[in-house]
């Protein structure tokens, strides 16, 4: 079961979720909130996969609210202005949903999120692999065969040290899925195998790529995190 809130302001708005999510057997309705507060506290105190959010609410809108989560769940936005779609991409979000929603485009953003839920590992376990869907199938991959990932819109592309993999997915959902002591996200747009480095220069790392020195920009945001590793494994 994929654990849902919604919010929205309108009642509305609400009540044809709420309509919606009744019908689909893989979706659990943990809550319906009026407002970002509310359900920034459902979310601090349960179980939470996915965040259906209106982008326009007072107070604080689905936007900023979802910037201020620490660790946000799978996100779909949904408003009246078409606008808010780049912006609300740019946080990952799974979709963005234009009202009124017809039901047939719910599922589909539905159907997005169940196919990242069934790639997904239980927390806390690592096998060595997981799986992404690409070209119709699950393929497995090895966590050692696996140099860096890079985000492309709603696209990752996986190279792998033989060939690459292109999954239509997010790097969120992606980066949840990998061991921390293996991979580092050091750009908004780069997951790197920390075990592949080859050398790290100033705000750029490089790795060995086909036989050729590829070099990856490490993100202002992301340095600190990359530094400390550095410091906690020099001689």
């Amino acid at each position: 079961m994929i654990k849902t809130v919604i919010v929205d302001d309108e009642p509305l708005a609400l009540e044809i979720l709420q309509t919606y999510i009744a019908q689909l057997d893989e979706l659990e309705l943990v809550a319906s909130c009026n407002n970002a507060l509310e359900a920034n506290k459902v979310i601090q105190e349960n179980e939470v996969d996915l965040l259906i959010t209106d982008i326009q609410m007072p107070q604080i809108n689905g936007i900023d609210f979802v910037k201020s989560l620490k660790n946000p769940p799978m996100v779909i936005f949904t408003t009246a202005f078409e606008n808010y779609a780049v912006e609300g991409f740019e946080l990952e979000a799974i979709d963005y949903l234009l009202k009124p929603i017809p039901m047939d485009r719910f599922m589909k953003a539905i159907n997005r999120v169940s196919e990242i839920m069934a790639t997904r590992k239980p927390k806390g376990e690592d096998e060595g692999f997981f799986f992404v869907k690409a070209d119709k199938k699950l393929i497995k991959l090895a966590h050692d065969e696996i140099l860096f990932i890079e985000g492309l819109k709603d696209y990752v592309i996986i190279k792998k040290l033989e060939g690459r993999v292109v999954s239509l997915q997010t790097m969120k959902s992606l980066e949840e899925k990998l061991p921390e002591d293996t991979f580092l996200r050091i750009h908004r747009s780069y997951i790197i195998n920390i075990n592949k480095i080859h050398a790290v220069m100033g705000n750029v790392v490089e790795m060995e790529v086909d036989g050729k020195m590829k070099h990856i920009p490490v993100g202002k945001s992301y340095r600190d995190r990359l530094q400390n590793i550095i410091n906690e494994n020099k001689l």
